[in-house]
């Protein structure tokens, strides 16, 4: 993808003054001429950055303002050990406000509207940055946070909630207990917009089914402002990036080297307009590719595709690499098999041994056909025999964030 002229000049924009900001860029660019550069093929040569490198800077080490100018710090919700703290100015929670309303408007929603907010608030990016979106659109704000599915059933009924805001995985639960108590004539539910974890395709529609909405994925990471950089439109091919905020590459994950539009690698973001903690090729580990061609949407943010997996999800079992995605996409095809399972991966015996769980309204004893074409399709697909235990509807569990599906027990 070649830079414009908007984001060429505020690339080097960026680059001319950051070393004197910035002492973590100072450190990290040392040696390296970053204020003469002046094409995007100079720009392709700067090292990535890496939530190692974040974590390292904790607490304060990646602010480019004084002190006195950080008005908010937020933490990422996947770190381990040393957190990743993010400061963010004034004009940085302006900006992401207003790249949240874009999000809202591209799904549809009004200021009518009334917004269920259910992600988790605090350190966490989610809740607030859907509510300061909603806020500034004009829409109603009911601001739950996660959990409490009685009040948040009760809230979405009696304060007709019109918008449902969620992880795929506390939308499913939330659509599967609107199912069991048959409240789904009652709501006023129209749209979802869902983020924070990937999902299969069959999933999706077994929720947008149970609760009668159109959904929409908006894309975020808490290093990157957080959710609302991005979101699928009415035609659901691809996530529109606000390339205003940020320019993205994709590159190969193994060499670094930028892939051509089309090819599937790993997202690489730099932002233009961040004055708190501006991030320079900043890997993101999410894998997916820039889309080619016009949406027929008619919007002119260029597009990324859903995120099919992360570079550090991959899981290797006896020579063979495998994504969660691949799981989803095997049972998307399996008739009878919902969207929810879980894989577990055992060393027995000297030998690695994977069992996956997957959940089927079959009667029990008859679910023999079902386990066998499982294992056939994996087979074909991963080229690693597994161990099929079909179970009951609702037998696995349900988070109110996001959920675990792949159990690694080797180490």
């Amino acid at each position: 993808m070649r830079m414009n002229e908007y984001q060429r000049e505020n690339v080097f924009r960026l680059l001319k003054g950051i070393k004197s900001r910035s002492p973590f860029y100072a450190r990290k660019f040392e040696g390296i001429d970053v204020e003469s550069m002046t094409t995007q093929e100079e720009f392709e040569t700067l090292p990535f950055t890496d939530k190692g490198d974040l974590r390292d800077a904790y607490p304060l080490g990646l602010a480019a303002v004084p002190e006195r100018d950080i008005v908010r710090i937020h933490s990422s919700s996947g770190t381990t050990g040393t957190p990743v703290i993010i400061p963010y100015t004034a004009r940085d929670v302006e900006d992401w406000a207003v790249m949240f309303e874009r999000c809202y408007r591209m799904a549809g929603v009004t200021e009518e509207d009334r917004v269920q907010i259910t992600p988790g608030y605090g350190l966490w990016t989610a809740g607030i940055g859907f509510q300061a979106g909603c806020e500034r659109l004009g829409a109603m704000a009911i601001p739950m946070g996660p959990g409490n599915t009685e009040k948040q059933l009760k809230m979405m009924e009696d304060l007709g909630t019109t918008v449902l805001t969620a992880t795929s995985s506390y939308a499913l639960l939330l659509a599967e207990e609107i199912k069991r108590r048959g409240m789904r004539d009652r709501l006023r539910l129209r749209k979802g917009v869902i983020g924070s974890e990937r999902w299969g395709e069959k999933m999706r529609n077994e929720i947008a089914s149970d609760l009668g909405v159109d959904f929409y994925d908006i894309y975020g990471l808490t290093e990157i402002y957080g959710p609302g950089i991005g979101i699928s439109c009415d035609y659901r091919n691809g996530i529109h990036m606000w390339d205003d905020y940020v320019y993205f590459e994709v590159i190969d994950p193994e060499t670094g080297e930028v892939l051509p539009d089309g090819e599937v690698g790993e997202l690489v973001i730099t932002t233009l307009r961040k004055e708190g903690a501006p991030l320079i090729r900043y890997r993101t580990h999410d894998l997916t590719r820039i889309m080619t061609g016009d949406c027929p949407c008619g919007s002119r943010f260029p597009r990324i595709d859903i995120i099919v997996g992360r570079t550090d999800d991959m899981i290797k079992v006896r020579g063979c690499n495998m994504f969660p995605a691949q799981f989803d996409e095997v049972l998307a095809t399996i008739d009878g098999a919902t969207s929810e399972y879980q894989v577990m991966i055992d060393h027995l015996m000297g030998r690695d041994e994977i069992t996956v769980y997957f959940e089927t309204d079959v009667p029990d004893g008859e679910t023999e056909p079902l386990e066998r074409e499982l294992v056939s399709r994996i087979k074909s697909k991963m080229g690693v025999t597994v161990i099929p235990k079909a179970v009951p509807l609702g037998y696995l569990p349900r988070s109110e964030k996001k959920t675990n599906r792949i159990f690694d027990n080797r180490y």
